[in-house]
């Protein structure tokens, strides 16, 4: 929807804890959406930065101190009384206890078990991008074989997102493995999505779809799955991947790794220059990485890690 309405910037905050749930509040009487359900937050004062803006109202409305929290997500929406910009932060370390200073209720959340309702209009994409878990899985049974693939996947309960990407397997070799990695993830609630022409997916146990560059530059619609991500290595392409409304991308390589030799690697500074202007999306920083670069991902504006190699150690 189309909005006259001058743009309004707003920060939003999700408190996390360490087992992943979140806070929602719900808005006061007297305001639009009263009784709605909303990440906390407000307007950006002129001339105020948004984490000093951030930082403000959650010390006005619910009188704790953000003492650490990373940016995460941008969007725009357009209200029947205004249009804002949202830029939203994840909130990591807080003192103090929230306590209602508006009269609104507080509610800890789990991601995709919702207890509360119902939820402001724009927040339906940000909690979907709260069931990513922080890091995403590639496999590489290409290097290390098939059944080794499976018994380290097997071994690592704590991964719940896995690309299966194996070039080298035909559509009837593909689809039996992603069979047998379907019936290790899904039991944990976890989700597998396949590195695949989407036509192959048809009747396959998997939740969604990841595109290559190619797939992604031919793409004029979202696929019909769940959940569709991308590889991304610019700032074009991944705002193509947010135009086509996708759930995340994956985006590099941010290290020197042994998929990409000879090419130098962005670095912190340009992963974070790609992000420029902030995205709709949940990025992963991908190559190179472990597990231990979750935080400078964090602090450069990524949901997660991306890890192959990596994550097989």
């Amino acid at each position: 929807m189309q909005s006259d309405h001058k743009i309004i910037p707003v920060v939003a905050g999700a408190l996390m804890r360490p087992d992943g749930s979140f806070m929602l509040g719900s808005r006061p009487e007297g305001k639009p959406y009263a009784g709605y359900w909303e990440f906390p937050g407000g307007k950006v004062e002129p001339g105020e930065a948004p984490f000093a803006a951030l930082v403000r109202e959650f010390h006005e409305e619910m009188g704790i101190t953000v003492t650490h929290a990373t940016p995460w997500l941008t969007k725009v929406h357009h209200y029947e009384h205004a249009s804002v910009h949202l830029t939203f932060y994840r909130i990591w370390a807080w003192d103090g206890t929230p306590q209602p200073h508006e009269g609104q209720d507080f509610a800890w959340q789990v991601p995709g078990q919702y207890t509360v309702g119902p939820m402001l209009p724009a927040n339906g994409p940000i909690l979907k991008s709260l069931e990513l878990p922080d890091v995403y899985a590639i496999s590489c049974a290409h290097e290390i074989g098939v059944e080794a693939f499976l018994d380290a996947l097997e071994a690592r309960p704590e991964l719940t997102l896995i690309q299966l990407r194996e070039p080298q397997l035909g559509r009837d070799e593909l689809a039996a493995l992603a069979e047998r990695v379907a019936a290790i993830v899904h039991p944990r609630g976890g989700k597998v999505v396949v590195n695949a022409d989407p036509a192959w997916l048809a009747g396959w146990p998997v939740d969604g779809v990841h595109l290559n560059g190619q797939r992604l530059a031919e793409a004029t619609v979202r696929p019909d799955f769940a959940w569709v991500g991308a590889s991304v290595h610019s700032t074009e392409e991944l705002n193509k991947a947010a135009e086509l409304g996708l759930d995340y991308v994956l985006l590099g390589h941010v290290k020197a790794t042994a998929s990409h030799p000879g090419a130098a690697p962005l670095g912190w500074d340009g992963f974070e220059c790609r992000l420029a202007g902030g995205t709709p999306l949940p990025v992963y920083a991908l190559g190179g990485l472990s597990a231990a670069d979750l935080g400078d991902a964090r602090a450069h504006g990524a949901h997660g890690v991306a890890l192959m190699r990596g994550a097989w150690r």
